[in-house]
Order: C-alpha cells, then sequence, then structure tokens
C-alpha cells in the first residue's frame, strides 16, 4: 500500500525535476543565441561605419531601424530570432565580397610590396626599404635590391616595439647575415595617403596586409629615433643557423604570395604577431597562449619558452637591458648602426655584426 502511494508521488518529481531542468537549458540557450544575435548585429553595424560609411552613413540608421522594427513587430521565438539575424547575415554576404587590392594611392613607405627570388644558395629579395628619414613623415623613400645566400645565415634578433599600452606591441624579426647586413621583416597595415591606423577598424576590411622587407636603420630607427614615446627592445633567439634558415623561408613564401595575391589585414586573425605563427606549418607551429593575441606580453612569454639568449639574467633586468633607444640615438647615421645599438647589451657578446648599406 506504501509502495503504491509513494510511486506516483516519486513519478511527479522526478517529471517536475525534468520540466525545471528543460526550461532551464531552453532559457540558457535562448539566452546564447540573443548574446550571439546582438553580437552579431554590433559586427554588422560597425560593418556598415567602417567598410561603408565613406558613402553610406545613413545605413546604419536604417540597419538599426530594422533590427528594432523586428523585434517589436514579428511574433513568436523561432520566427523573431530568424528575422532578427536575417540582416546581419545579408550585411556579412555583401562584406565577403570586399577584395583587396594592391593598385590603390598608397603612403609612401608601403608604395611597393616585396618579393624574393630564390636560386640555389641564393635569395634575391626586390624593394627592401631603406629610407632616408628626417622626421617621421619627411622622408625620401628608397627601395633596393639585396642578394643574400641563405649558406651566410647565422640567426634571427627580434625586436619588440610599444607605443602607448603595455599590452600591445609590435614584433620585428632581424635575419642575421654572416656577409651581409640584418634584413628585418615587419608585418603591417598598408594605408592609403590621408588613412591612419584604427584598433576597431581593424577588425574589418579596412587595410590590406603588407610584409614589409627593410634595413634595421629604417624599421628601426625610424622609430628609435622620430616616433615620439616609442620604446623598442632587441632580443637575441636562441635558435641555431638551420632554424634560422626555416624561419626565413617561412616569411618568404608568404612574402612572395602577398605580392601576387593582396589579402586583408585582421586585428585579431591576420594581424603582425598572428601571422608570424600562421605562416608556419601547423606541425610546428608554437603552442597558443593567450599572449599572442595580447602581444605586449609577448617577450615574457617567449623568455618562458627559452626563446631568448640571455645571459644568465632574470626577465626584469634582461628587458631592462635590451631598450635600444639611446643607444640608436646615439648611432642615428652610423654606417656602423647595427652593431652600435646592440654593443653592451646581453644576447650580443661576441656577434659580429656587419654594418648598414649605406
Amino acid at each position: 500500500m506504501d509502495s503504491r502511494n509513494n510511486k506516483p508521488s516519486s513519478f511527479r518529481g522526478a517529471r517536475a525535476r525534468h520540466l525545471l531542468l528543460r526550461r532551464l537549458v531552453t532559457g540558457l540557450i535562448k539566452t546564447v543565441f540573443w548574446i550571439a544575435a546582438m553580437v552579431f548585429m554590433l559586427w554588422a553595424g560597425g560593418a556598415i561605419f567602417y567598410d561603408l560609411a565613406p558613402r553610406a552613413t545613413w545605413l546604419i540608421a536604417v540597419f538599426v531601424l530594422t533590427e528594432l522594427t523586428i523585434l517589436w513587430r514579428v511574433r513568436g521565438g523561432l520566427a523573431k530570432a530568424a528575422a532578427f539575424v536575417a540582416p546581419s547575415f545579408l550585411l556579412l554576404g555583401w562584406w565577403l565580397t570586399l577584395k583587396p587590392h594592391h593598385e590603390r594611392d598608397w603612403q609612401p613607405d608601403v608604395a611597393e610590396t616585396a618579393w624574393a627570388e630564390i636560386k640555389g644558395d641564393e635569395v634575391t629579395l626586390h624593394n627592401v626599404r631603406n629610407c632616408d628619414y628626417r622626421s617621421e613623415t619627411d622622408f625620401t623613400p628608397r627601395w633596393e635590391t639585396r642578394t643574400l645566400r641563405l649558406s651566410q645565415l647565422t640567426g634571427i634578433d627580434f625586436a619588440i616595439c610599444y607605443w602607448g599600452s603595455p599590452y600591445m606591441a609590435h614584433p620585428i624579426a632581424s635575419f642575421q647575415f654572416a656577409d651581409a647586413p640584418p634584413v628585418c621583416f615587419s608585418i603591417e597595415t598598408r594605408k592609403e595617403k590621408g588613412e591612419s591606423y584604427s584598433a576597431i577598424g581593424g577588425f574589418y576590411r579596412q587595410f590590406e596586409l603588407i610584409y614589409i622587407v627593410a634595413d634595421e636603420s629604417d624599421v628601426l630607427r625610424v622609430r628609435t629615433n622620430f616616433r615620439k614615446g616609442e620604446d623598442v627592445f632587441l632580443y637575441r633567439l636562441n635558435v641555431t643557423p638551420g632554424q634560422a634558415r626555416d624561419r626565413f623561408m617561412d616569411y618568404i613564401t608568404v612574402l612572395n604570395k602577398l605580392h601576387d595575391q593582396p589579402r586583408w589585414y585582421n586585428a585579431a586573425t591576420t594581424n603582425c604577431t598572428t601571422a608570424i605563427r600562421s605562416q608556419r606549418d601547423a606541425a610546428k607551429r608554437a603552442p597558443w597562449d593567450w599572449r599572442i593575441l595580447v602581444n605586449g606580453k609577448g617577450d615574457e612569454m617567449m623568455f618562458e619558452r627559452g626563446a631568448f639568449v640571455t645571459d644568465g639574467l632574470p626577465f626584469p633586468e634582461l628587458r631592462q637591458k635590451a631598450r635600444i633607444n639611446d643607444a640608436a640615438r646615439a648611432a642615428d647615421r652610423d654606417p656602423d648602426f647595427c652593431r652600435r645599438i646592440r654593443m653592451s647589451h646581453p644576447g650580443f657578446a661576441g656577434v659580429a655584426m656587419p654594418g648598414s648599406q649605406p
């Protein structure tokens, strides 16, 4: 008797718990969907603002009013959700049709794209930038051709440049040769005349990607000697000549692809740091770390992974001594610029440095 009376009570309790769990899961799914839909709508509004703004700023108002009307007029959860995201999907379809170009009115420091010819041991680099700077904005553009030998590649130095926030930085790889001046690779946005970088606009299709190949007295010196408030830290990477050649060819491969087919820059997926990682074969990439995105902490991450020649110094002391601004300003136009910015800095003892090309 007691058992028969308990069964319905247990059944009702289990059913109530099942219904409660179902409501919670359904509510959670709806909440996640609407959050995602709102984020998608905000992205779509940004796409209009940044990628259509010069021609159709009024579209932002039309887009917002359309979304508000859908929320007000459409009935039924699924119908409302589908109608709400539909305009954003239409915008996404248009956005994906935007194509990068080589033919624009470029700023003079990014007017040319570098490319390389490879013949056995020889690599001939075309459009190596080596500008004559009088100030950050007043300079004579110079584009050079340099022939290097892979067998003479001895190592890699790594510059990390800060201009404001300690959480964001710009990396530059400098490849060292026994018989030639270093050659730097700087992954940047290719800006048109009158255009300036936008941190938010960088998430949209505002800028093409460019691999700048340059002399150290150009790409490092403009940051240490002419740009206000920019600090540059230079480290020696703990790599063998063979590893340095592999990294060099990673850059060359992407360099030639970009010369033939332009790509968009993206502040999250294809920026100055993520591009370095993604240009390597997937099996050879370093493990993912949040500091790859928050790249101002990138030197700390690399130190922890044993990437730097440290001379036995702890990271805070190594970093303090790696700053080259004072040495670069003292060297300035000296043909021995490359050697002087490394003198007395950790990691470079006994490293022979051919001078910059005139």
